[in-house]
C-alpha cells in the first residue's frame, strides 16, 4: 500500500496542470500485429515506436499491472514506486525477477536510463518532472525511449478524466505492443462491468457523497477528474464538483472540517493506503462529525487509493465496489 499520498501522489503536480493535453481518441499512423511502426497521440504529442517494445518499465504498480494483464511480463525490464501499492495477487508473481527501480517515488533519471528501456508507462506527467531529478519527456526522447502517460493522467485531461479513459490506454497499448487480441477482451469485460452497474443503479435516488483523503487531521476533498467520475458512475451525487471555485484548476483541494460538515453528505468515500490509515480515518470522521448523516448511518466507504490512479482497471472495479455500498439492495441477486 502507499506509504503517503500527498496532492502530488493523488495524481499530478499543481505546476503541471496547465501542461500538455490529451487526445482521448487514439491516432495511429500505422497499426500492425507484426511489430511495424505505430504512432499514438498521447498528451498532445506523438509517441512513435518502430516495433513492439521489448524493454518496458512500469513507472507505478498500476501501470505495471496493466502491462502484465496484456501478457507483457517478458517485455518488462523495470518496475517503479513498488512500495506505494501492492500488485494484484493474480499478477504479482509475474514480476518476481523484474528489477525494482524505486519504491516510494519515481526513479531518478539515472536509475531509469541505466535500465536501457525502450518504453516507459506512467500514471501522470509528474513522473517526468526534471526539476525533481526525474527523466523528462525530452530527455527520454533523446535517449530513444518512447514515453506513454495514462490518458486520464495527462495534465489537461486530469481535471475531466473518466473511468473509461483506461479503455483508451488498453487500445493504445494493444497497438503499441502488437497485442490487440489481449487488449480487446479486457476492454470488453470492463465495459460490460460498467454497464452492469449502470443498469443496477438506473432510476435510483442518488445519495450525496463527499470524496476525501485524510492525512492526520488535514482533509483533502476531491471535486473533479477520474475520482469524480467514479462516484458518478457508482450512482452517487458528488457534493464537490468542477463547478466549485476550489476545483477550477486542480481536482483536489484542502478544505476545513467545517466545510465538510456543512456539506453533510449521506456517504463519505475515502481513499486509504493501509489498514492503519483506514482505521485512523474512520476514527477521525467518527470523532469529528458525530452528527453527520454519513457517520450516523455508518456509510463510511474506504477504497484502495491505487484504484483511483489513472490508467488502471481498478477504476472500473471500484465503481461497483462503491455502488454496492451506496445501493446495497440493487446488488442482492
Amino acid at each position: 500500500m502507499r506509504n503517503t499520498l500527498s496532492l502530488l501522489a493523488l495524481g499530478v503536480s499543481v505546476t503541471l496542470v496547465a501542461g500538455c493535453g490529451s487526445s482521448v481518441t487514439p491516432n495511429t499512423s500505422t497499426t500492425s500485429t507484426t511489430g511495424q511502426a505505430v504512432t499514438i497521440t498521447n498528451c498532445g504529442r506523438d509517441v512513435t515506436v518502430d516495433g513492439a517494445p521489448s524493454a518496458a518499465v512500469g513507472l507505478s504498480p498500476s501501470q505495471t499491472a496493466l502491462l502484465l494483464r496484456l501478457g507483457l511480463a517478458d517485455s518488462l525490464v523495470g518496475q517503479a514506486q513498488t512500495a506505494t501499492a501492492p500488485l494484484p495477487d493474480d499478477v504479482a508473481g509475474l514480476v518476481a525477477d523484474v528489477p525494482v527501480l524505486s519504491e516510494s517515488g519515481p526513479p531518478s533519471r539515472e536509475q531509469l536510463l541505466n535500465t536501457k528501456p525502450d518504453f516507459v508507462f506512467s500514471p501522470t506527467m509528474y513522473e517526468f518532472t526534471a526539476e525533481r531529478g526525474f527523466a523528462s519527456l525530452e530527455q527520454l526522447k533523446e535517449a530513444g525511449v518512447a514515453a506513454y502517460v495514462a490518458t486520464g493522467g495527462c495534465a489537461e485531461r486530469r481535471m475531466k478524466g473518466t473511468v473509461e479513459d483506461v479503455f483508451t490506454d488498453l487500445e493504445n497499448l494493444g497497438r503499441i505492443f502488437a497485442v490487440p487480441d489481449k487488449a480487446a477482451p479486457l476492454i470488453e469485460k470492463g465495459k460490460a462491468d460498467l454497464a452492469a452497474v449502470d443498469k443496477a443503479v438506473a432510476d435510483r435516488a442518488k445519495p450525496t457523497v463527499a470524496q476525501v483523503y485524510l492525512e492526520g487531521t488535514t482533509v483533502t476533498a476531491i471535486g473533479a477528474g477520474i475520482e469524480y467520475d467514479i462516484i458518478r458512475r457508482a450512482g452517487g451525487d458528488n457534493v464537490f464538483s468542477p463547478e466549485d471555485p476550489q476545483f477550477a484548476k486542480f481536482f483536489a483541494a484542502q478544505i476545513t472540517p467545517e466545510a465538510l460538515a456543512a456539506s453533510n453528505p449521506a456517504a463519505i468515500v475515502f481513499a486509504v493506503n493501509s489498514p492503519e490509515h483506514k482505521q485512523a480515518t474512520v476514527d477521525y470522521l467518527t470523532r469529528t462529525f458525530p452528527d453527520m448523516t454519513a457517520v450516523r448511518e455508518q456509510r463510511l466507504i474506504s477504497i484502495d487509493a491505487a484504484d483511483t490512479y489513472p490508467g488502471t482497471l481498478g477504476n472500473v472495479s471500484v465503481v461497483r465496489e462503491i455502488a454496492e455500498r451506496l445501493h446495497p439492495d440493487a446488488f442482492t441477486s
